[in-house]
């Protein structure tokens, strides 16, 4: 029990540092003060605020799912993933410690959404909403790769979780943004305000965690790697 609180405490907290990393969190900011301003009600950008918001979090999920679930159902694959994971385990660590830190950079592909869909999809009310919030979850930069691809995937499939791991992953990723939206709905930040502040915050939680994965890559490495080299 103690164990699986620590997995999905750890899956969570990649969620977080995925939505508060500096991409995504200057397009949740924007995106959510660009929504809230499309409708005449304040509750209604509330509640336009929390679907894109739930748009991210069930893009990460469904993405996270089909492809760990992808991986898992291969006999030959999951078996050696499973039993390997240890040694794999600690250059991966080393390997987002250093994309966190900025000491590496993982390339990712290069794609945006045209203002001309985005407004399209921002006059679509909630459902619109909920759309652009799972397209731009999808646009990665190589911090929220690396916690993506590099940490979620294999915390997911080291513990044979293809559904429970991503969607604690998911309503990590959606809570940044929740928050952003209460905060706008209500009045009590300005945007630029908000960003300087959650930037501060994201590069102080970006740095502790950096050099929390690199000693747990050096320990995984030093634990399963360094004996096969005796």
């Amino acid at each position: 029990m103690v164990e699986w609180a620590l997995i999905l405490s750890s899956a969570l907290w990649f969620g977080v540092l995925t939505s508060i990393s500096p991409c995504p969190l200057a397009t949740n900011v924007a995106a959510v003060s660009y929504l809230s301003k499309q409708v005449e009600q304040s509750s209604q950008s509330l509640w336009m605020g929390m679907a894109y918001s739930a748009g991210r979090m069930a893009s990460y999920v469904l993405l996270a799912t089909l492809l760990l679930h992808t991986a898992l159902s291969a006999p030959h694959l999951s078996a050696f993933l499973q039993s390997q994971m240890n040694m794999v385990l600690g250059p991966v660590l080393l390997l987002v410690g250093a994309c966190l830190l900025g000491w590496v950079s993982i390339p990712t592909p290069n794609w945006s959404i045209s203002n001309a869909v985005q407004q399209r999809l921002a006059k679509k009310g909630q459902l619109g909403a909920f759309g652009l919030g799972g397209l731009f979850a999808l646009s990665f930069c190589p911090t929220s790769a690396a916690l993506f691809f590099a940490s979620l995937l294999p915390l997911a499939v080291a513990n044979d979780s293809a559904l429970i791991v991503p969607a604690a992953y998911g309503i990590g990723t959606a809570a940044p943004v929740m928050v952003l939206a209460l905060l706008l709905h209500f009045g009590t930040m300005q945007v630029g305000k908000m960003f300087q502040q959650l930037s501060v915050i994201e590069k102080i939680a970006r740095t502790i965690s950096g050099v929390i994965f690199i000693a747990a890559g050096g320990y995984y490495c030093w634990s399963y790697l360094v004996p096969l080299l005796r």
